[in-house]
């Protein structure tokens, strides 16, 4: 961003003293932060307070470093730059992306959806890339303070801007694409996430509150794979285009990608694509349908915004593996699926397929963690996902965290018979392996999945993992 003290305050609504001296008026912040240690020179320093910390206790260290402007709910009698006092800084900070939004010349792509939608985001933004002047947020910076504040990192004058947004709570969604007010707005899946704070509308209905915030001459492109996603979208009367990953209803669909296998060469999933007529074959770093959706979803969004097909397959073909999202590496005998950053109902359904596709007829070992925020549906759920792991045939499973017995309820009534180990935490899981490996399940070689909810740390016991097995590897 390039926005000054005076521009900000009059987005803001905040009156200026009238002998405000010129140059005050004329400082200028280029971008923002909200952790004093991450600021450098022409910064707009957040103070948010926090359960734990105060950012306003860190303004001065956040000047000190270069801050030129601070924003802030009370005054700061000793900070020497300019200061804006609001009541609240996250809407603040909301505000000042949404004012940053309207001076792009870019086109804006909002992705979300209850899995995926960062691997999503990230595909996009490898096809773009090779088009044009493409940002995207990190990561998974996609909340109230996470994507404004990636909205104000950008120039202004890029070719395409690419953000994720994650909900949690009703009104999120409103928050989010009302700053973006997006020209598409890509909507990946909808599953069972965030159950507990999104209340009793359903996650179809919050996801495509997306669409109420389009650009005008905006659109949306969403999933006809989820039949209420599909009529939640419908009802809001906005122009759609849809993709799909599965034959039943490809028909329907302008965009269809199919899943052809693994290439034993790359290692990499191979898919055919059919984008608005033009099928082709493309090869990407996923597997299974989940990739397919991957794949398609974003190949669809570049499609509808007029990139050719070869740039299409050389984003997918370039994207890099995510940290803690499906990605793998050899240990020992083991090839080892490190996807523990999050898990809900469906993530969990779609990495138990891609796991088994990717094992073959190797042994295929989980390590899975309870699945957080689903509220009064939690018991049910896990049940359901117990059911889903048995369908894999795995060698045997390890489970951390709560609802073991709804999970070892499906197991049973899937009729798994295999080994089951409860752990706590490292120690746990080290006594569980070595038992393992002394059984005769092991044949000390397979697959292993590590997968759960934040809360869990499974990475945690992954280390333990990679410190039993030895040097790691890449995996083809």
């Amino acid at each position: 961003m390039r926005l000054t003290f005076e521009e900000m305050a009059a987005c803001l609504g905040v009156e200026l003293p009238e002998n405000t001296a010129g140059e005050v008026r004329r400082t200028v912040a280029r971008r923002a932060v909200t952790d004093s240690r991450e600021v450098t020179p022409e910064s707009l320093f957040v103070c948010i307070a926090g359960e734990h910390v105060d950012g306003h206790d860190f303004a001065a260290a956040a000047v000190e470093k270069g801050a030129s402007i601070v924003l802030a709910t009370r005054e700061l009698p000793d900070i020497p730059v300019p200061l804006l006092v609001v009541r609240d800084t996250v809407l603040a900070l909301g505000k000042l992306a949404a004012c940053w939004r309207e001076r792009t010349r870019a086109k804006v792509v909002c992705v979300t959806g209850s899995c995926g939608k960062t691997t999503v985001k990230e595909t996009l933004y490898s096809i773009l890339s090779l088009h044009g002047k493409t940002v995207c947020n990190p990561l998974n910076h996609n909340n109230q303070i996470g994507m404004p504040c990636a909205v104000l990192d950008a120039d202004g004058d890029e070719d395409f801007w690419v953000f994720e947004v994650g909900i949690s709570h009703p009104g999120d969604m409103d928050e989010l694409a009302g700053i973006l007010r997006p020209d598409i707005g890509l909507i990946v899946n909808v599953g069972d996430a965030h159950t507990e704070g999104l209340g009793d509308m359903g996650v179809a209905w919050h996801k495509t509150r997306l669409l109420n915030h389009l650009a005008p001459e905006g659109f949306g492109l969403v999933s006809a794979d989820y039949p209420e996603l599909v009529w939640k979208a419908v009802g809001t009367h906005v122009p759609l285009h849809f993709f799909s990953a599965h034959e039943g209803v490809a028909g329907n669909s302008a965009y269809f990608a199919r899943y052809l296998g693994r290439d034993a060469e790359s290692g990499n999933g191979r898919y055919e694509l059919c984008l608005a007529g033009k099928t082709c074959r493309a090869e990407a770093p996923f597997l299974g349908t989940s990739g397919a959706e991957d794949c398609i979803a974003a190949a669809a969004c570049a499609d509808l915004l007029d990139l050719d097909t070869e740039e299409i397959l050389a984003g997918l073909r370039k994207v890099a593996a995510l940290p803690q999202r499906c990605r793998m590496e050899r240990r020992g005998g083991w090839i080892v699926m490190d996807d523990t950053y999050n898990a809900n109902p469906l993530s969990m359904r779609r990495m138990l397929e891609t796991a088994r596709d990717r094992a073959g007829e190797m042994p295929l070992v989980l390590v899975l963690g309870e699945m957080g925020e689903l509220g009064k549906q939690s018991a049910q759920l896990h049940s359901q996902l117990g059911r889903d792991a048995a369908k894999v045939s795995p060698a045997a499973i390890f489970w951390k965290g709560g609802r073991a017995e709804a999970v070892r309820a499906g197991l049973d009534a899937a009729g798994y018979a295999g080994p089951w180990f409860t752990i706590e935490g490292k120690k746990d899981f080290r006594e569980g392996w070595r038992s393992f490996c002394a059984s005769a399940m092991n044949r000390g070689e397979g697959l292993i999945l590590f997968k759960g909810s934040r809360s869990n740390r499974l990475e945690s016991v992954l280390e333990v993992f990679s410190g039993i097995e030895g040097d790691g590897g890449n995996v083809l």
